[in-house]
């Protein structure tokens, strides 16, 4: 296999944001948030474009910023946890990137989200929400990944090495 980019996927609080840009400097690649491409694509924060436009909007956002984001290479793009509801997205992903899992448990899911109040999909939803999203998300997250790394318990630069290990096994054998 070769890749052009890598993409990380996981659920909310896996280290996505805080990994991504250590890879992208250990490989000398370009970092790419998903998140803030989709907010400076509507020209409004997250949070404000659920409010007003709701899910489905966000998520065709969300679609077109991968596409775009995808549509170079030497990139580490940090994806938003929904990014693999859309089948359209998981195949664009495989196709285009490395896609890596940064895997976490419920339970730290749950850790490090306590007290997050700029994510849409918790809002009025606590512990019982997190973790039936955590449990409809994880399938699909195995399923897209091409690579899979445990990333609790370990620091962020002990994942992002593991994981520039794999990006040169995967694009250089």
């Amino acid at each position: 296999m070769f890749a052009e980019n890598l993409s990380l996927i996981g659920f909310m609080g896996s280290g996505k944001s805080t990994v991504g840009p250590l890879v992208a400097s250990s490989l000398g690649m370009t970092f790419i948030e998903l998140d803030m491409e989709v907010e400076r694509m509507a020209g409004s924060r997250i949070p404000d474009i659920f409010e007003r436009h709701g899910e489905h909007f966000f998520r065709r956002l969300e679609s077109r910023a991968l596409e775009r984001a995808l549509g170079g290479r030497g990139r580490v793009l940090s994806c938003g946890g929904g990014v693999i509801l859309n089948r359209a997205n998981v195949d664009l992903l495989r196709k285009r990137s490395l896609v890596v899992l940064l895997r976490i448990s419920p339970e730290t899911a749950l850790s490090r989200l306590k007290g997050c109040l700029d994510r849409p999909l918790l809002a009025g939803g606590g512990k019982d929400k997190i973790i039936r999203l955590y449990r409809e998300r994880e399938v699909l997250y195995l399923k897209a990944a091409h690579h899979v790394v445990l990333a609790e318990g370990r620091s962020p630069s002990e994942v992002a090495g593991e994981i520039a290990l794999a990006w040169k096994g995967y694009c250089w054998n």
